[in-house]
Parts: C-alpha cells; sequence; structure tokens
C-alpha cells in the first residue's frame, strides 16, 4: 500500500479572488506543484488535482484546489479523500489563518474552526476535525475593517514582497509533516527564527 497524502489548499476559484489573503492556501500547493513540474488536472471531485511524489519511491501526494467556493470545500475534500481511500489521519489542509501575524506559521491536528468556514466544512464532511493543518499567518485587519473584507483583498505591496518566502516555508511544513511526522515538523517550524 501505497503511503498517500492529500494535501488540500483552501481558497476561491477564478481571477477575482486568485491574489487575495484567503487563496494563500492555493499558492502554497501550487508552489509544492511547481516544484516537482507538476501540472493540474480536473477530477470528477468537484476539484483540480497534480499527482506527485515526496521523493522518488517516497510518499505519494495527491494536491488539490477546490473548483468552488471556500465555504464548500469539504465536498471536495471528502469526496478526494475516498477516491483515494485516504484516513483524515493523511489530510494536510492548507489555509489562511486571521489570529496568526503575517508571516508566520503554525502547524497544527484537530480542535475548533476559530471561525474559518472552509476548515468548518470539511470538518464537517469528514465527520471530524483531526486533521492536520498549516496556518498561514495573514494577520487581523487594520482598525475597524470588517475581517470578510480583510480575507478578500490583495496582499499589500510590503507583503508582497514577503509572500513568496512565505508561501515557499508553508510548503517545506507540508513536506515536513509528510517526512517526519507532525510533532517534528512543528518543533522546527515553531522555533524561534
Amino acid at each position: 500500500m501505497v503511503d498517500t497524502w492529500l494535501i488540500m489548499g483552501l481558497g476561491n476559484p477564478g481571477p477575482r479572488y486568485e491574489r487575495t489573503r484567503h487563496n494563500v492556501g492555493q499558492l502554497v500547493v501550487d508552489e509544492i506543484a511547481a516544484r516537482r513540474g507538476e501540472k493540474w488536472k480536473q477530477h470528477r471531485a468537484g476539484a483540480r488535482v497534480a499527482e506527485t511524489w515526496l521523493r522518488p519511491g517516497g510518499p505519494k501526494l495527491v494536491l488539490a484546489k477546490s473548483n468552488g467556493f471556500m465555504n464548500t470545500s469539504g465536498g471536495p475534500t471528502s469526496a478526494l479523500a475516498t477516491f483515494y481511500s485516504m484516513a483524515p489521519d493523511r489530510v494536510i489542509v492548507v489555509h489562511d489563518e486571521l489570529d496568526i501575524p503575517f508571516d508566520a506559521l503554525k502547524l497544527k491536528t484537530g480542535g475548533g474552526h476559530g471561525g474559518h468556514n472552509g476548515i468548518r466544512d470539511i470538518a464537517k464532511a469528514l465527520g471530524t476535525p483531526e486533521f492536520a493543518r498549516v496556518r498561514v499567518g495573514i494577520g487581523r485587519p487594520p482598525g475597524r475593517q470588517d475581517p470578510a473584507d480583510w480575507v478578500l483583498s490583495e496582499f499589500s505591496p510590503t507583503e508582497r514582497r514577503t509572500l513568496p518566502i512565505l508561501v515557499a516555508d508553508a510548503a517545506d511544513a507540508v513536506e515536513l509533516i509528510v517526512a517526519e511526522g507532525l510533532t517534528a515538523a512543528q518543533q522546527k517550524v515553531h522555533a524561534p527564527r
């Protein structure tokens, strides 16, 4: 049996959203696919998928981006987990996180959804919140700006300069979870720089 992992990058579809804070999860799976020269293909689960390997002879990675909106991420995630015969403990969801400062990452398994509708929908569809999460910090909005408007806005020019490094670090974190397990990955990613 091949050790297979589903890496779900959360976001919204279409050009209107592709450079917004809410789509940082999709940027991360794009980075993992680009590192291996993989192309995206449509899957009947309502997602785009790129199949690859962590390394030759290593675990298989099923990279995925839902064709639907963030709050309906559960259906495609559950359908892909079923299609590839994966338990929730082989699912890694990469998503934006308001409660973490921009340019920081946190890794965890399980827990609440923290108001994140994509995470809420995936936990409901999988029947458990017990899946790994790579939480990519986007920070809180300034002043009294509505968080819903904030997550759907584009990164600032200053943030865009740092964004490629943040995306690469998040892609590294995904690969670490698959290669070494969550605890070892947390020890490396959460260590002070």
